[in-house]
């Protein structure tokens, strides 16, 4: 793997940005998703654990993300191929493996639907702030 192609900047900043993405997709969708998902919230313990583990899961996509589109363009990301390979892994790799566990765990296609955009938009927005960024500074000298 080639880290050089890594902008880190625009690793975190596709990872903030998408986990405030994240935040306003689900308060937004609180009510379906909480019915889809067969949950009650008055039983629901409160815990910063989810918020943390998705924003590290979230940085180690955008890591990824970036070591992919950066391959693929030579080491010259841009929000096309960003976006385009966003899609690409999105559908490749998230909508299919929610589909067949939401389908073995007995959840409705709700609950696939509003998750699966979820990181459909993570994702796209991910490669789009990388494609943005572009490729990290040359080093001086």
């Amino acid at each position: 793997m080639d880290f050089s192609v890594v902008n880190w900047l625009a690793v975190i900043v596709a990872a903030v940005v998408a986990w405030l993405f994240g935040a306003v997709w689900y308060m937004g969708l609180s009510k379906p998703w909480l019915k889809a998902a067969k949950l009650d919230p008055a039983t629901m313990k409160r815990s910063p654990v989810p918020f943390i583990v998705s924003f590290i899961a979230e940085l180690v996509m955008a890591l990824i993300l970036t070591l992919v589109v950066g391959a693929i363009t030579g080491g010259e990301p841009n929000p096309v191929a960003g976006l385009l390979f966003g899609f690409v892994l999105w559908l490749g790799f998230v909508a299919t493996t929610l589909s067949v566990n939401h389908r073995y765990e007995g959840f409705g296609w709700n609950l696939t639907l509003i998750d699966a955009g979820h990181w459909l938009g993570v994702l796209l927005i991910m490669g789009a702030v990388i494609g943005w960024f572009g490729a990290p500074a040359a080093p001086a000298g």
